[in-house]
């Protein structure tokens, strides 16, 4: 029989691309979003424009029985959105809304099966995160509770929302901490890309031998994870009988700076590094997979290059059309 889906932030980076994934699958797809996808040329069976944040709207998604809910909608983005505070309100009012409702509208109707929920390594604490060279993110680790924004207090309550409709109404959830995942057809511009996505288009847009623009010192590190292995970990999970929270992540972590260099040497490129201020986030963080591979013996099969390759190429072409 064929498997109904639901894609909550379908029009979204992770959310196109898995309802790509699921329509390979076989599934039959409904994908829900304020926007269709700006890059995917493969779409869901139908697709709903919708603000998440109205009740009503959700409501009447669950019109039938759903094997599975992907939630994903949220409102974000990369440092320049986050960590500056100007959205702080909006961010939180907005993400706890759709989580609220996609919860509390499929639990009325009867017709919710087992629902994912996507969490971020922004949930983890601040104080461990303070030596770029050894971060703690353990799930373990989350609590005492303090991360580094206003996004991460959102998503900290909201694995409790998920996790608490499974203790009273026994609705199976599966909870996902993703760590900077980056790929093609992803926001590369206007304030709300990721580090990779916009070192890419610095790289691109700079000729050789000339300068490009990194926040901070550069020494800040992080993991970052191609998007098919997020979904290919999404997938495992989903299938599993693990409840998580787990983190689905790379445990190989760079230096924003080594991120910067490793794409200039994937575009052929000799480029400067001009340090300037801007937000930073945590000083590291690193995906700590040890309970991803206990649980469902799952890991990253690339390394960072070969994803940072195939985005480089993409977000050129991109660069390219623009000029």
């Amino acid at each position: 029989m064929t498997k109904n889906v639901l894609v909550c932030g379908a029009g979204g980076f992770i959310g196109s691309h898995l309802v790509q994934r699921l329509k390979n699958e076989g599934a039959w797809v409904r994908g829900v979003d304020l926007k269709y996808p700006e890059y995917s040329r493969t779409v869901a069976d139908e697709f709903v424009i919708g603000d998440l944040r109205d009740q009503e709207i959700v409501h009447k998604l669950y019109d039938r029985r759903f094997d599975e809910v992907y939630q994903l909608a949220a409102d974000m983005g990369g440092a320049g959105y986050i960590f500056t505070g100007e959205h702080d309100a909006d961010v939180m009012h907005n993400s706890a809304s759709i989580n609220l409702n996609v919860l509390h509208c499929g639990h009325k109707s009867g017709n919710l099966g087992k629902i994912f929920y996507s969490s971020s390594a922004c949930i983890y604490p601040e104080y461990n995160q303070l030596d770029p060279q050894n971060p703690k993110c353990s799930e373990d680790s989350a609590y005492p509770a303090a991360p580094d924004s206003e996004y991460g207090w959102e998503k900290l309550f909201s694995e409790r929302l998920y996790l608490s409709y499974a203790r009273n109404y026994g609705i199976p959830v599966r909870i996902a901490r993703f760590h900077n995942i980056f790929g093609p057809e992803g926001t590369w511009k206007g304030g709300k890309e990721k580090a990779p996505a916009a070192l890419c288009r610095k790289v691109a847009e700079t000729t050789d031998g000339g300068e490009i623009e990194i926040w901070g010192d550069g020494e800040q590190t992080r993991s970052f994870l191609y998007i098919d292995e997020c979904i290919n970990g999404v997938r495992k999970l989903m299938d599993s009988n693990f409840q998580g929270p787990v983190n689905i992540g790379s445990e190989e972590m760079v230096t924003i700076n080594q991120l910067a260099q490793m794409i200039a040497k994937i575009a052929e490129k000799m480029v400067t590094l001009k340090h300037i201020e801007g937000p930073l986030g945590v000083r590291g963080r690193n995906s700590d997979n040890r309970l991803i591979r206990q649980e469902l013996n799952w890991a990253p099969d690339a390394p960072l290059t070969d994803g940072l390759a195939k985005t480089y190429l993409w977000v050129k072409s991109q660069v390219e059309e623009l000029k």
